[in-house]
């Protein structure tokens, strides 16, 4: 049994677990102390100073780092402890770029919300500001120092959650910089463009990189049809740049902000994600009953994808040659939906909503398209489709739902979970059953695959057949995966692997949630249930019960894993360098 102690924070006396902090006893009380660096069991280091408090020592000390002690009394509101705190935000703010109105965080940066709680009006230290340009170099990530607090949330993330480490601090004192090494642009470095990075920065200083422009070019050219297409995480995510409660489900709502956006279709890439399982699962059969390389591992996550090609090169055989679904659609509408309506691909722009910042250098690859033309054009986040909305004075929470186009918006259950961590598999297993035994799984909610946990494990038993499978949620964990198959300790036929933690639903390109909401309210289990809600609720559940799915084979590609198929909606992989 845990041993527990007593200490009195503010007259309040709580019990917690010994080995607590004492902000972790602060907030186990529901008394807020203010945090900038601090992530719980990432990054821990006392290093912004904004959550000191007076426990009777000679100087005020950080609670995040400071061990709570029975019969320990502490007081968090002295003003001491509320003009240190203001003291040390002024600090910060006084080599700061304070130009919050033309910010992407305006309204969702923390330093700016502990500036208004603290009643920051003046800065008294002001003097001497470093100069900095902002790295445009990616595709999919700009960094701008001039609005870094070195809170060093980022380089936690980025090293001892996807186990990547491409930022770190270089230099001293006042001229101490977060950036990669030697000061090299992020696009020359092995950056895996998750986006985990921006997600976890508690300002500006890290965003994605805006495309709305040119969408906005788009649609204004008349010459142009333009086609847009949402993952399946946008729909329980984009609600919250809305003032909507965590994990609301507004597939019809963001179906017709686009239509009023005035896209010439709007179709759904959960039709791809169904799609991808059809020519996955196929070829998942095809290395099972023909000796092919196993296990395979999914191609879906363009953060994985760059990872492996980068750190594990060894490992590329293994990688399922599928597409992800948004490119697949891509594809689709480039060829099918472009003869089928006498359309000149040339003329089509096929814009993607994404979770994710790693898709817009996937759209980028030369290896995704066909005939000269790229799968996908554009792809913009679900931030920025918010912005997008906003600009075009759209009240979204109070639409009505309007359905996707047809036959590129039908979809099942299975597409849509593909938005969680351990979804691919699930939907995967769901069709593979199938094909394998010509029976249906009778229970498709494969739950040991669900969950935020980093490795996740099953077997399933598939007409006599021990299908072993598992699920890494992060990169660092699929690295720590891939060791243990290299090393002999793990085994198995099928293997998922998400880049950002809990998946899509947690993307680089989400609604940005603090710190400290993260703690109380988890964006990866709220919006994974969602995605799981919706499945339930769905008509169809299987990939391939999906009647435009069916049409399209019998129409156009014939099966899954024919010619065509295999030229449309497969790609593949080399090794990278880390360094450019």
């Amino acid at each position: 049994m845990q041993e527990m102690i007593t200490l009195t924070i503010d007259g309040v006396k709580v019990t917690v677990p010994k080995g607590s902090t004492v902000l972790e006893a602060a907030r186990a009380a529901k008394i807020r102390i203010p945090t900038l660096c601090y992530m719980k069991d990432l990054n821990e280091i006392g290093a912004c100073r904004l959550c000191v408090v007076d426990t009777g020592a000679r100087s005020l000390q950080a609670s995040c780092v400071l061990p709570a002690t029975d019969g320990m009394v502490v007081k968090t509101n002295t003003p001491a402890v509320r003009e240190a705190r203001k003291a040390n935000l002024e600090m910060l703010l006084s080599n700061h770029n304070r130009e919050c109105t033309t910010c992407v965080r305006n309204g969702t940066c923390e330093l700016q919300a502990l500036t208004d709680e603290l009643g920051v009006r003046d800065v008294r230290f002001e003097g001497k500001r470093n100069e900095y340009t902002v790295d445009q170099s990616s595709p999919s990530i700009e960094r701008d120092p001039s609005k870094c607090i070195l809170c060093r949330r980022c380089v936690a993330v980025c090293r001892k959650v996807q186990n990547v480490g491409v930022l770190g601090a270089t230099n001293r004192g006042f001229d101490t910089i977060i950036s990669p090494a030697f000061g090299n642009p992020i696009a020359n470095v092995p950056c895996i463009n998750c986006g985990q990075c921006v997600v976890n920065c508690p300002t500006g200083a890290l965003r994605e990189k805006d495309d709305t422009q040119k969408v906005w070019d788009a649609l204004n050219d008349p010459e142009l049809h333009v086609v847009v297409q949402p993952a399946p995480a946008v729909r329980v995510g984009i609600g919250e740049a809305f003032g909507m409660p965590m994990g609301s489900r507004v597939t019809g709502k963001l179906s017709n902000a686009l239509h009023r956006l005035g896209f010439d279709k709007v179709f759904d890439t959960d039709f791809g994600a169904d799609l991808t399982i059809m020519e996955e699962a196929n070829e998942l059969i095809e290395r099972i009953q023909n000796g092919g390389k196993l296990p395979m591992f999914t191609s879906c996550s363009p953060g994985w994808i760059k990872f492996c090609e980068t750190y594990h090169p060894e490992m590329l055989e293994n990688l399922s040659s599928c597409k992800s679904p948004h490119e697949m659609v891509g594809a689709m509408i480039k060829t099918y939906y472009a003869e089928k309506n006498g359309i000149d691909p040339k003329k089509i722009v096929v814009v993607s909503v994404m979770p994710c910042t790693a898709k817009k250098f996937e759209a980028k690859r030369p290896e995704l398209g066909h005939d000269g033309l790229a799968d996908v054009d554009i792809v913009i986040t679900t931030r920025e489709l918010a912005r997008m909305i906003k600009a075009a004075r759209i009240d979204f929470a109070e639409l009505d739902d309007q359905p996707f186009d047809d036959f590129f918006g039908d979809s099942t259950g299975a597409g849509v979970i593909f938005g969680a961590t351990g979804g691919v598999m699930e939907a995967a297993l769901r069709t593979a059953y199938k094909m394998i035994t010509g029976k249906e799984l009778e229970n498709l909610d494969i739950i040991p695959v669900r969950g935020i946990e980093g490795v996740k494990e099953a077997t399933v038993d598939v007409n006599g057949l021990e299908v072993k499978v598992a699920v890494a949620s992060s990169t660092g964990a699929a690295s720590q995966l891939i060791r243990d198959i290299q090393e002999g300790k793990r085994s198995y036929h099928f293997v998922e692997v998400m880049a950002c933690p809990g998946g899509c639903v947690n993307g680089g390109g989400q609604p940005i949630v603090s710190a400290e909401m993260r703690e109380k309210r988890d964006p990866r289990l709220i919006r994974g249930e969602a995605v799981y809600a919706e499945d339930r609720e769905m008509p169809l559940r299987r990939s391939h019960e999906n009647p435009s799915i069916i049409r399209l084979y019998e129409e156009y590609l014939g099966k899954p894993g024919a010619e065509k198929a295999h030229h449309l909606l497969h790609t593949h992989y080399a090794p990278r360098k880390k360094y450019i």
